[in-house]
């Protein structure tokens, strides 16, 4: 595989002071881990006390919709965060614009902890949420492509795909703490109390995450890479035009290879939690501890990617990957509608494939473009295939499950497979 850059990295890092590879690894996690932790406590809140405390004029299903509307509206600014943050980051550095995409998504979070709810304020309750979370979405945009560059430009030659799993485990260890920190509140409180004011603490917590973040962030230097594009002066004064006008096929082409893994993941996560507890009527502290299992899982086979693609290369690897969980969707409604046993098989499988899928994606959309632009283009195709892949995804697995049954919820895990491997197959060895 080769990765393209502005001169040859190895020559880049000869001339610049380089962070060591603790600093840079802990940076790139520490980061990913709180922006995916504030991502996923809405996400859970999203089922478990969205739809009463601010769409309960509805009936159950139409509040539980209406709360993954808002849910997806993320997705929709996570481009827009994509394009300013990574214009930024093309243009200042990846360091500067982290810690801005940070404090954004941090800002965001803490004040949906303090907002006050429909049977308060009304239908300003929901609008307000949904303001929030386009903060959360705007952040997140901007941190994900940065996190990733902040490995992988310090990554010696060979190892890109090892050293961008790092921001890569911060979506399960964000997972697991976001899953984790409800189900403890659930151990200590009752349902009418977190309901009242249990819920907020989630996000008010992740205050001390931020300053964690931040005090990391700061204390790194600037890329190998990008202070090499300084130097050479290779900067363009805008990169989105730059990245729309000579990178299209890359953009269209790492916004689907990427698609099946946001499918996968909102199907294997926020929607698996919805239907559990809404369908099931599973406990919620049992389909909280599943999701928990299911984030140790995804965090396990992350590294294991790692350490495959380095040595196939990413292309080879994914389309493996993809094809089985083209494989998988079969499984889906005997596994979905089966025992409990029979659903712990089904997450294990689900995010297992997703940790090896989800561990290399990050290395793969950054390979096809200059470092100039790399930012931009890397955020932007990421942000691109959550609008396809995941925005909608609860929504639709919701509706698909209630109109026709879990068998459909399957095929459009299975379509989304098609379309991710067929882009891989247009993909050239060096675009992914």
């Amino acid at each position: 595989m080769t990765d393209q850059s502005i001169g040859s990295p190895a020559a880049a890092r000869s001339k610049t002071p380089v962070n060591s590879p603790a600093q840079v690894l802990l940076a790139s996690l520490i980061g990913t881990t709180i922006e995916f932790f504030d991502f996923y406590v809405y996400a859970t809140a999203a089922v478990l006390v969205f739809p009463a405390l601010f769409f309960p004029a509805s009936d159950p299903t139409t509040a539980l919709l209406a709360s993954f509307a808002t849910f997806s509206i993320a997705f929709f600014a996570r481009p827009f965060g994509a394009i300013v943050f990574g214009h930024f980051g093309d243009r200042i550095g990846r360091k500067a614009t982290l810690v801005a995409a940070l404090l954004t998504m941090g800002v965001s979070t803490v004040v949906i902890g303090l907002l006050p709810t429909y049977a308060q304020i009304g239908v300003a309750a929901p609008a307000l949420l949904a303001l929030c979370r386009f903060g959360q979405g705007f952040g997140l945009g901007g941190e994900w492509g940065g996190a990733v560059l902040l490995a992988t430009e310090n990554a010696p030659e060979g190892k890109r795909s090892w050293y961008g799993i790092f921001p890569q485990l911060g979506a399960p260890v964000g997972l697991f703490l976001s899953s984790g920190f409800f189900w403890v509140l659930l151990h200590f409180m009752s349902q009418e109390d977190l309901l009242a004011w249990g819920w907020r603490l989630p996000f008010l917590a992740s205050i001390v995450l931020i300053a964690l973040g931040l005090w990391v962030r700061l204390s790194i230097t600037e890329t190998p890479e990008f202070s090499d594009a300084v130097k050479r002066d290779k900067r363009v004064s805008v990169p989105v035009v730059e990245l729309f006008r000579n990178h299209k096929r890359s953009l269209f082409l790492g916004t689907f290879v990427a698609l099946v893994t946001f499918v996968l993941f909102y199907i294997c996560s926020a929607w698996l939690l919805s239907y559990n507890v809404k369908v099931r009527q599973v406990p919620f502290l049992d389909a909280l501890l599943l999701q928990i299992y299911g984030s140790v899982i995804f965090g396990i086979a992350i590294p294991i990617a790692g350490k495959i693609a380095d040595r196939t290369g990413r292309r080879p690897f994914l389309m493996v990957v993809t094809v089985l969980i083209g494989a998988f969707s079969f499984f889906l409604a005997p596994l979905m509608s089966g025992s409990e046993a029979a659903l712990y098989a089904f997450v294990t499988l689900g995010m297992f494939l997703m940790g090896l899928t989800y561990g290399v994606i990050g290395a793969a959309l950054a390979a096809p473009f200059p470092t100039q632009v790399r930012y931009t283009g890397s955020s932007i195709t990421f942000n691109f295939a959550g609008i396809f892949g995941a925005s909608l995804a609860p929504y639709a697995a919701t509706w698909l499950q209630k109109t026709y049954g879990l068998t459909h919820v399957g095929y459009y895990m299975l379509a989304a497979a098609v379309v991710t491997l067929l882009c891989l197959i247009a993909s050239g060895k060096d675009e992914v």
